[in-house]
């Protein structure tokens, strides 16, 4: 089992280009199941990240783009941008 501080403390790493994403800055959480659906990782803060993210938008990446858990780092499969969520976050 793995706590929420322990996976906000893992790098996160694209597997398709190698990008480091950063740090996990939240979580979604779908109360009625109790399970995790989505990660939520802060902008890039230099204004441009991947060539679609403004400095204060957010990245959501869905569970299901999580390949790995390991020890140090957390590896995620995001190959393409989709739709916004709404104004300030954007969804893979």
């Amino acid at each position: 089992m793995v706590k929420i501080s322990d996976l906000r403390a893992r790098e996160v790493v694209n597997v398709v280009d190698g990008r480091r994403l950063g740090l996990i800055k939240d979580i979604e959480v779908d109360m009625e199941e109790g399970k995790i659906t989505a990660i939520i990782l802060p902008g890039d803060g230099g204004g441009r990240f991947l060539g679609f993210f403004a400095k204060d938008e957010e990245i959501v990446v869905p569970w299901e783009k999580i390949r790995k858990i390991g020890a140090d780092v957390i590896l995620v499969e995001v190959s393409t941008f989709t739709d916004p969520r709404h104004e300030q976050r954007i969804k893979y």
